[in-house]
């Protein structure tokens, strides 16, 4: 009979595709990880990995069973969890995605109010790119993701209403457009700017309220472009150009030595949206988490 501990280290396996990682992945020893493999192996008569040295490269047999496993172990922890929740209490893990603004300053405040409600229950956050998160909440990696409307795709994606996140554009507080803090949407064509990277949802947000009032942002200058809002506020800090983030950014770190700068006739919002996929059945803590959702964001 299968074992879904078993599959779970063949999961790890295949997802670091080493098995010393995978073993310190899930505190065990590299031996114990081989032999688990060795067992799974045996059991099917096939082999799921081919080595060479150090290397790993899935099977065809191992790319079929890792979907498989994965349902069987989702299964295996559903079980234990209803049977626990028989005690009266609800009891489980909840993995949900984000990306890095929503992930960092809006959503630790509702999983410390979840937390005072539900202590048996352990949420944990996957950051990623958005994208990146959905998919792995279609291949139901997670149980929920936070995403923009341009990220929600597939009929089985069910949303609630997280935050509206305000972007805001930022710059040195002796910089010239934070003499007035604010300036004309012909000035922004002798600015410097430092951008998100293209596939963040602040970017795309930018790009398209930049797009409504005809400029486009390709025709502006840009200096740098860095992988957070925090990176980019402090590059601003420190005078190398002006930024755009969420107005949660500026709220949270110190805004000394920025300047909010207002851009006449341009207003850059954008939904966030808490998600789930209805293919998969849900625990008694994920549906719980749900309506807790439902009833603290709206």
């Amino acid at each position: 009979m299968l074992d879904s501990h078993q599959l779970n280290v063949f999961i790890m396996a295949s997802e670091t595709m080493n098995f010393t990682h995978a073993a310190k992945m899930l505190h065990m020893s590299q031996p114990s990880v081989s032999q688990h493999i060795q067992s799974l192996e045996n059991h099917f008569n096939l082999p799921l990995f081919m080595r060479n040295g150090s290397r790993l490269q899935l099977t065809e047999a191992g790319m079929i069973l890792v979907p498989i496993a994965k349902q069987m172990v989702n299964h295996s922890i559903h079980i234990d969890e209803i049977m626990s929740s028989l005690h009266g209490d609800i009891y489980g893990n909840i993995m949900v995605g984000c990306s890095t603004t929503p992930g960092k300053y809006a959503l630790p405040k509702l999983l410390a109010l979840f937390h005072n409600q539900y202590s048996k229950v352990s949420v944990t956050c996957c950051v990623s790119p958005q994208a990146q998160a959905m998919e792995m909440l279609s291949n139901g990696d997670i149980h929920f993701t936070l995403a923009g409307n341009s990220h929600i795709t597939g009929t089985s994606i069910e949303i609630k209403k997280f935050i509206c996140d305000h972007v805001k554009m930022i710059a040195p507080t002796d910089h010239p457009w934070s003499k007035t803090g604010r300036i004309q949407i012909e000035d922004l064509f002798s600015g410097k700017f430092i951008h998100r990277e293209k596939t963040s949802g602040t970017f795309q947000s930018v790009e398209e309220a930049l797009r409504t009032i005809d400029v486009d942002i390709n025709q502006l200058t840009t200096v740098m472009t860095l992988g957070n809002s925090e990176s980019i506020a402090l590059a601003v800090k420190e005078g190398l150009g002006v930024g755009f983030v969420s107005e949660s950014v500026v709220n949270t770190l110190n805004s000394e030595g920025i300047q909010v700068v207002v851009v006449d006739g341009l207003e850059i919002s954008r939904n966030i949206y808490f998600c789930r996929n209805t293919n998969y059945s849900h625990s008694g803590a994920q549906e719980v988490f749900w309506e807790f959702i439902t009833k603290n964001i709206m």
